[in-house]
C-alpha cells in the first residue's frame, strides 16, 4: 500500500468532486450524478497510483457528462 502525500491529495480531490456530484444528484433526484458521485468517492481507495487515479476520475467525469447530455 502506497501512502504518500500526492496520493492522499489526489484522492481527496477526486473524492471531493464525487461528494459534490452525489449531493447534487441526491438533491435533484438525478441517478447519473448520484451513481457517478458514489463511484468517484469510493474508487480512490482501490487505485493507489496518482496518475491512474486522475485519469480514471477524468474518464468517469466525462462519462457522467456524456450521460447527462444524452438525457439520462
Amino acid at each position: 500500500m502506497n501512502i504518500d502525500a500526492s496520493s492522499l491529495i489526489a484522492g481527496l480531490f477526486v473524492s471531493s468532486i464525487g461528494f459534490v456530484l452525489f449531493s447534487y444528484g441526491k438533491k435533484m433526484s438525478r441517478p447519473p450524478q448520484m451513481i457517478g458521485g458514489l463511484v468517484l468517492m469510493v474508487y480512490p481507495y482501490v487505485v493507489q497510483d496518482v496518475l491512474w487515479m486522475l485519469l480514471v476520475g477524468a474518464v468517469l467525469c466525462g462519462l457522467i457528462w456524456f450521460a447527462v447530455q444524452r438525457g439520462y
